[in-house]
């Protein structure tokens, strides 16, 4: 269950800066529909990033949906959903992108109809979105790569275990934390790039086969929770010891963190996302200029600083 108070600091910072939802629809004459499509719904980071949406909702009054596909996997899923999403007529749509190629044509169609897109969490490989709320991801992929450095002494074998490489937050923080280590840590070598689509089944599998080919792998990243966990669970099961950091949060991430088997990760804000897409949609709506993207925010976070009140209001269970 996501905590209140995580909610509730998110949210404030968020009102703290933006305008009050009675401002913004104090004109309107009718309902106001704003769907959001997200890249999955397994994951507790989703559930975070709906119910920033919800509340957001709520503080706008207007009408919010959110869903996802069962697992990352499931692009043509999402792409139906974004379908039957615009068959509704909404006046904006959140839209977080499992493919951009293959969302490209409907996306067109909402253009067409005048509909604003928000793009959320993962960006879309087009102008068609007004803006795009989510995390600086190659920033933040970026600093994981400084924190693994230091923690295998800046040398040795280490591994990545992406969630896709087809969604720009896949690409981002593949990218993020590949080109940081080429490009200041020469004694570091990336023996292995693998992708599991977020799954942690299919990751732990992949994980495995990397550290049997990689007797003297030193670390390992996963790029997303689904990730991270497998790469936690393939090194528990091969018994090894490596240093695995991860991205986002979750139960089971917090626990390998305070236990010390996970050394730590990056969170990101997924309440402030959710939240921020919708104040983003409304907006549009009302023809207001938006910024090309929407920050909103990242953290390293492990054993030392996991109880520090602004690292614990954007992590969630």
């Amino acid at each position: 269950m996501i905590k209140r108070r995580a909610i509730n600091l998110a949210i404030g910072l968020t009102l703290a800066v933006g305008m009050s939802g009675s401002a913004l629809v104090a004109h309107a004459a009718d309902e106001i529909y704003i769907p959001l499509i997200s890249k999955g719904f397994q994951h507790q980071f989703w559930q975070a990033v709906k119910a920033g949406a919800l509340q957001a909702g709520k503080d706008f009054n207007v009408k919010v949906s959110f869903e996802g596909p069962e697992t990352e996997a499931m692009v043509d899923k999402q792409i139906d959903m974004l379908s039957a999403a615009l068959a509704k007529k909404p006046r904006a749509l959140g839209f977080a992108a499992l493919d951009s190629k293959a969302a490209l044509p409907l996306l067109k169609k909402a253009q067409a109809a005048k509909i604003p897109v928000v793009a959320f969490d993962s960006g879309v490989d087009s102008d068609i979105p007004v803006t795009t709320a989510s995390t600086d991801n190659k920033a933040a992929a970026a600093l994981a790569a400084d924190k693994m450095a230091a923690l295998i002494g800046k040398e040795g074998e280490i591994a990545v275990v992406a969630h896709d490489q087809t969604s720009r937050t896949g690409i981002d923080r593949r990218d993020g934390f590949v080109e940081r280590i080429k490009a200041a840590y020469p004694n570091i070598k990336i023996v292995s790039v693998q992708y599991g689509g977020g799954d942690q089944l299919k990751s732990t599998e992949i994980t495995k086969s990397i550290l049997q080919a990689y007797p003297n792998l030193k670390g390992a990243f996963g790029t997303n929770e689904g990730s991270a966990i497998g790469v936690l669970n393939g090194v528990r099961e091969m018994k090894r010891k490596l240093i695995v950091i991860g991205f986002d949060s979750g139960k089971q991430q917090k626990d390998a963190i305070r236990d010390g088997s996970m050394a730590g990760a990056i969170t990101q804000n997924p309440v402030g996302i959710g939240y921020k897409t919708v104040e983003a949609a409304v907006k549009a709506i009302k023809g207001e200029t938006l910024p090309k993207v929407i920050d909103t925010g990242f953290y390293w976070y492990d054993k030392s600083n996991i109880g520090d009140p602004k690292i614990a209001a954007v992590l969630y269970d």
